[in-house]
């Protein structure tokens, strides 16, 4: 197959997407699977994806041009093989770890990625609850290095387009756990659950895509508890079922703050490098200050998963 034919992924699972809705939408409330499904909710995730497909749709011209810029400097060219399409999937899905990774870690990115976690529930359309900035906060120049070591760009987007889609499946609450040597290596539903909790000790935990292990290699991996079921959202609940509400809320709560800061633009490059919940005058609220708020309530919690000791 020639690299440009390479299939639009996402685009050809659409009707697979609506039929899962539907399907596990169903099973809920005729109680056939464990999760919650809130008409309204759901169907303004439904709203952020369309909207999402639009605007990507918009500017993946000038997203796939950022990458076509780049190729000419790449250091070799890597033949699209059985072989070189794995070395890609792995390695996208890494650089995907950190894209995310820093996307919950500085606000300037957060901005763009609190839309997906601003549900109260947990299903299918939560996964469908995308942003709608597409390349402008500048966090895709972060897969730029994998042009340059001499993936081309079609096959760049093929494997992102599988990542996106493996990701899909793993937003439910219908499925508990998979097999012990499944959890191991891959992202599953329980692992991600995790990462769209609230509670103290599952904060900014388990980033990975596809692949668990990243973060078990690099300290972020919380295993969810039976006793300490996750509480979905954000922190400072978004409050409304209004797309561009969703879409535009955190980008507005930026804005608001640097106008309370004056004309200080160090302040203003200090808010959006620092981690969401970061305050100029020491005041934080960061991850870091609610698990020890939580563990100061808890002692007994000390050192355990997600929390410091």
């Amino acid at each position: 197959m020639d690299i440009a034919e390479l299939p639009p992924v996402t685009t050809l699972a659409a009707p697979i997407f609506v039929l899962s809705v539907a399907l596990e939408w169903w099973a809920v409330k005729t109680g056939r699977a464990a999760g919650r499904y809130e008409a309204k909710d759901a169907f303004a995730s439904m709203a952020m994806g369309l909207g999402n497909v639009v605007v990507d749709t918009a500017t993946a011209t000038s997203a796939f041009w950022m990458m076509i810029l780049a190729w000419p400097y790449r250091l070799t060219e890597i033949p699209f093989t059985g072989w070189s399409f794995l070395a890609a999937f792995v390695l996208y899905d890494f650089v995907y770890y950190w894209k995310h990774r820093f996307a919950h870690r500085m606000r300037w990115f957060w901005m763009e990625h609190v839309t997906h976690h601003s549900s109260e529930h947990y299903n299918l359309t939560t996964a469908l609850r995308q942003p709608w900035f597409g390349p402008f906060t500048g966090l895709i120049l972060l897969g730029l290095p994998m042009v340059w070591i001499g993936f081309h760009p079609y096959v760049i987007a093929f494997v992102g387009g599988l990542n996106l889609l493996y990701q899909f499946w793993i937003h439910t609450e219908a499925i508990g756990r998979m097999p012990g040597w499944f959890e191991a290596v891959m992202n599953t539903p329980s692992h991600h659950r995790v990462h769209h909790a609230t509670n103290a000790r599952y904060l900014d935990a388990n980033y990975a895509g596809v692949f668990i292990i990243w973060d078990k290699m690099f300290g972020s991996f919380v295993p969810e508890l039976d006793r300490d079921r996750p509480v979905y959202g954000i922190v400072k609940p978004v409050g409304t079922y209004n797309p561009i509400m969703i879409a535009f809320h955190e980008l507005g709560g930026l804005l608001r703050d640097c106008a309370r800061d004056g004309l200080r633009p160090w302040r203003w490059a200090l808010r959006a490098v620092n981690a969401p919940g970061w305050s100029p005058d020491g005041a934080h609220n960061r991850s870091i200050e609610l698990k020890r708020a939580f563990v100061t309530e808890h002692p007994e919690e000390a050192g355990l998963p997600g929390l410091p000791k």
